[in-house]
């Protein structure tokens, strides 16, 4: 699936990841491919992605948003 990651400024990744675990408001959750579609909202904490090629990272966020749709993960960050 893809993983756009965005932020006010700028598109700060975009690529091919097998899941990505987020901070939801009501705790954390994973998605994976062909997830089923939803919106969430994001609190603080930490946003951790697998990459296809099997590289883990992850990154702080202070919350946001996320739109599962189509195998495609958009994640607007603040």
């Amino acid at each position: 699936m893809t993983l756009k990651i965005i932020s006010a400024e700028k598109v700060e990744y975009t690529g091919e990841v097998e899941a990505v675990t987020m901070p939801g408001v009501l705790g954390s959750f994973t998605v994976l491919d062909h997830h089923a579609a939803m919106i969430s909202a994001l609190a603080a904490g930490r946003l951790m992605y697998g990459a296809a090629n099997g590289e883990k990272q992850s990154r702080d966020i202070k919350g946001g948003i996320a739109d599962i749709n189509n195998n495609v993960v958009s994640v607007c960050i603040y």
